[in-house]
């Protein structure tokens, strides 16, 4: 299992604002698993991502540091630096 670090929005008016996320999209992109968005969203769409063990088709899904994204034989833990 391979650490991922990454830049990452903080996002929301309420207590939750320093909460750190990344887009699963992105996420890809950044690691170099996929090379495009249009890539990202049929690799996701297709059901070949998994987010904490389960299959997730939603592109805009919002990972948080110590969630866990699964494709092909790469498994990687978000983390933010």
């Amino acid at each position: 299992m391979r650490k991922a670090q990454d830049d990452c929005d903080s996002r929301g008016g309420d207590s939750m604002a320093d909460e750190r996320v990344i887009r699963l999209d992105q996420f890809l992109k950044l690691q170099g698993l996929v090379m495009s968005g249009g890539e990202a969203k049929h690799i996701i769409q297709g059901g070949l991502v998994r987010v904490n063990g389960t299959v997730d088709t939603r592109r805009s899904l919002k990972l948080r540091a110590g969630d866990v994204v699964e494709l092909g034989d790469s498994v990687l833990t978000v983390a933010f630096e």
